[in-house]
């Protein structure tokens, strides 16, 4: 409800507040699973309307807090992210988000099959490859929705290190919705939002 907000390229933001109060729907905006009532959002110059769903989601990459692993291959599943991707593409990917040493030493590297739902990977290293999988196709947008709450603290402050680094690396924006104070703190903005209503806290 009356909700404004203007985010810089290669800024990172954070998304506060409790549970239902609307952070989660602020991505299904962005992601065009519905339209505003009122108002325009836009990515540049564009409104978001005005763009085919499906170039407007090659400029976006989600990492959610619980990953989506497929029961095929670590390739098939980083691939997910650009199906057009070669090998080398995968590799660098793997390599930036730190699941290349990992999955190397899977018994037959990038074609081991990762099990239904990961079930062959830690918490840690489906985060990582999920992370993989977001920045394939360098994203003009990242949004993390609580990527680091099933993880144990240090395996949490890694990956959201590595999407800071990535922020900074590829001029990509990020988009963190977060219950963490110390971590939005982190960020170039920091967003309250209660009940539908937003106010910036810094």
């Amino acid at each position: 409800d009356d909700f404004t907000l203007q985010v810089a390229a290669g800024e990172n933001v954070a998304l506060v507040g409790p549970s239902g109060a609307g952070k989660t729907t602020v991505f299904q905006l962005l992601l065009r699973f519905y339209d505003p009532q009122h108002g325009t959002i836009r990515l540049g110059d564009a409104p978001l309307a005005a763009l085919a769903v499906d170039d407007l989601r090659r400029q976006i990459a989600l990492v959610p807090q619980d990953p989506v692993i497929f029961g095929g291959s670590a390739r098939d599943n980083i691939r997910y992210g650009n199906l057009d991707a070669d090998d080398d593409a995968v590799k660098r990917a793997c390599i930036a988000a730190e699941a290349w040493e990992f999955i190397q030493a899977l018994p037959e590297g990038l074609d081991s099959e990762l099990g239904e739902h990961g079930a062959r990977l830690s918490g840690g290293q489906q985060q990582r490859v999920a992370v993989a999988r977001a920045i394939i196709n360098q994203p003009h947008l990242l949004l993390a929705d609580e990527p680091t709450g099933s993880l144990d603290h240090a395996s949490g402050a890694r990956i959201m290190d590595l999407m800071f680094e990535l922020n900074q690396e590829l001029g990509t924006t990020l988009v963190l919705v977060t219950h963490d104070i110390a971590l939005s703190q982190r960020c170039d903005q920091r967003l309250l939002i209660e009940a539908g209503q937003s106010q910036l806290i810094g």
